[in-house]
């Protein structure tokens, strides 16, 4: 917001830090007009994809600022081009990133720092309600910013569960009442992996291993159970567990086909989406496990060698304004809001930590060696 030369006239000594700020921030807005911001973000979900078209035409308008999305089936997509790059000239302004993608370019100081402290909007972030500060167990310091949350959650044909929350045997238990009807996307798929660390969370009874560093002697004590269950579950799945959804967008497609019995989710609002444009059963169910839903936020960060750095910066305050969050949660999508003046308790589910980013690698690799041919 412009500030005229009167009231910068009225401010006092306690102002100065803001007053930096805001002309700081005048350069940007300044800076930023006229680039191209290419976005590498997730290109799965036609309501994200629609939400994006969205958010550029306003950008367009109100800061003449082209954002650009750069679809990826992975974000690994983009951290390995980061990675070839090394800190130089990137083609990436902005990526959307969290877990052990964000952990490693952290590591690797590829990305652009102290980004709460020069975009406005990130003061209406609800920090402590949220739990907004870690990404993974690893601290955001400034290198990233959350734009929405993701809490795991099964959508069910309401005969598969019983009660709304669930647990392992459970799962095992609606799987051979209905084999060949259930099963969950490919690791490393973001929403499979989740499912296989919901799963370990609940099999090892909420160790508090899984919450730090992954070591050998904690990978040897708690994955076991995990391998022996899914031992279990597998030949009850569908294709017997010889193949699996490409995506929970291509699951979602089979259990709208009513081909599979669930479908799984990180959004705690999709089943309301999906029934209210009559995709699903109205009698379908959401469900979670026992212990709580992991619960991660999904966030920005600007590579080091972004191109268009204050386009960039731009694009992050707005998707952090009420009018982008209130329209994200409220539109097609239904991505639950992070910012104070929008916290909506009933859309939420209750949380469970996420697991630190190092167990991420090893539950995939090791499931791609067991499972994966």
């Amino acid at each position: 917001m412009a500030i005229g030369n009167d009231a910068l006239n009225d401010l006092n000594d306690s102002q100065a830090s803001q007053l930096e700020s805001t002309k700081q921030w005048q350069q940007t807005l300044a800076t930023a007009r006229g680039e191209t911001v290419y976005f590498y973000a997730w290109g799965g979900s036609k309501p994200v994809n629609d939400y994006l078209r969205w958010a550029a035409r306003e950008i367009a308008s109100r800061y003449k600022v082209r954002l650009r999305h750069v679809k990826v089936a992975d974000i690994s997509e983009a951290v390995s081009r980061l990675k070839a790059e090394d800190g130089s000239k990137s083609a990436i302004d902005l990526l959307w990133v969290n877990g052990e993608n964000f952990s490693y370019l952290k590591e690797q100081k590829l990305l652009l720092g102290g980004l709460t402290s020069v975009i406005p909007s990130s003061t209406l972030l609800a920090t402590e309600e949220l739990s907004l500060r870690n990404d993974f167990g690893v601290p955001m310091d400034g290198f990233e910013i959350p734009w929405g949350v993701g809490q795991f959650n099964i959508i069910a044909n309401e005969n598969v569960f019983a009660q709304m929350s669930i647990t392992p045997a459970d799962i095992l238990s609606a799987a051979k009442k209905q084999p060949g009807r259930m099963s969950y996307p490919r690791p490393p798929e973001f929403h499979g992996t989740t499912f296989l660390k919901q799963l370990l969370v609940a099999l090892s009874h909420n160790d508090e291993r899984l919450f730090e560093l992954a070591t050998p002697e904690a990978q040897q004590q708690l994955l076991p159970t995990l391998w022996n269950y899914l031992d279990k579950l597998h030949p009850l799945l569908w294709q017997k567990g010889s193949a699996f959804p490409s995506s929970n967008t291509e699951q979602l497609a089979l259990f709208q086909q009513n081909q599979q019995a669930m479908t799984v989710s990180f959004n705690p609002n999709q089943i309301s989406k999906e029934q209210d444009e009559k995709r699903i059963p109205q009698s379908a169910k959401r469900v979670y496990f026992e212990g709580g839903a992991i619960t991660n936020s999904h966030n920005l960060a600007i590579p080091k060698g972004a191109q268009s750095p204050a386009g960039a910066k731009v694009v992050i305050h707005f998707l952090l304004s009420e009018l982008a969050q209130e329209r994200k949660l409220n539109g097609s999508w239904g991505d639950p809001a992070v910012i104070t003046p929008l916290l909506d308790e009933a859309s939420t589910l209750p949380a469970q930590q996420e697991l630190h980013s190092s167990w991420q690698q090893i539950i995939e690799d090791t499931w791609q060696q067991r499972y994966g041919a």
